[in-house]
């Protein structure tokens, strides 16, 4: 299942746009547009990748819902139930697919802003903290993903599902510290779970402190991957599915 979701991705321009090319335009946009704009107390370029990177995993969940949106409504359920597999398994590859192909997005964008003038200062200990951060982010979004797509009446409806994974980072400390956001604002940027995230990437990378942002973001996700897989399960079973 693992590796249909991987050949489907491959075959579909949108899904690859949206994963890569989407993003990496938004780097550059960021900073080379707003970049001379914006004072963060430092290179804005080492500011902004980490929320970038976030928001390469809010496109590829989105694609992961249409993924699961479009096997629900093709019919070719009906063909994995009368195969000897796990009925879970066509959830289970959707969602690890989605982890996999939004890991090497990630290496991407890296890549690329590195190019363009990023320097993290990590140690090794620290990127495996950062893939492993960013790991369980996208894990718990993809389940997310997986059950929003169950619950959209076609893939076109779990598309604008997904509008709000893509909406929360420019509302976080991805893009600006928090404290330049309007009064109003603050109090859900601080409270919401991209900016720990964020955070916790960002001191990772470029040796900043982290202070509680590590143990915030972990419950995040851990919340969210629970409510994805959870409801998931459920919609699944309540279709016959399983």
């Amino acid at each position: 299942m693992v590796g249909r979701s991987f050949r489907h991705t491959l075959r579909s321009p949108d899904t690859l746009l949206m994963t890569i090319v989407i993003p990496l335009m938004i780097l550059l946009m960021f900073v080379y547009v707003f970049g001379g704009a914006l004072n963060v107390g430092g290179a804005y370029i080492d500011y902004v990748v980490p929320g970038i990177i976030l928001l390469c995993a809010g496109f590829g969940a989105g694609g992961t819902a249409v993924a699961v949106s479009t096997d629900m409504h093709s019919g070719i359920i009906d063909r994995f139930r009368t195969m000897a597999i796990s009925r879970s398994s066509v959830l289970t590859g959707h969602v690890a697919e989605s982890v996999l192909r939004n890991m090497i997005t990630t290496g991407l964008v890296i890549l690329v802003a590195v190019a363009l003038g990023f320097r993290p200062t990590a140690d090794p200990i620290r990127w495996l903290g950062v893939l492993g951060m960013l790991a369980v982010f996208i894990l718990a979004l993809s389940w997310l993903a997986a059950a929003l797509g169950l619950l959209a009446p076609n893939p076109e409806a779990a598309n604008g599902f997904t509008f709000s994974f893509m909406f929360l980072p420019y509302v976080s400390s991805a893009f600006v510290p928090v404290h330049t956001l309007p009064g109003w604002l603050q109090g859900f940027a601080e409270h919401q779970p991209i900016t720990p995230i964020t955070e916790t990437v960002r001191g990772l990378l470029m040796g900043t402190p982290v202070g509680h942002s590590p143990v915030t973001a972990l419950i995040w996700c851990a919340a969210i991957g629970l409510v994805g897989y959870l409801a998931a399960g459920t919609l699944y079973r309540r279709r016959g599915l399983n």
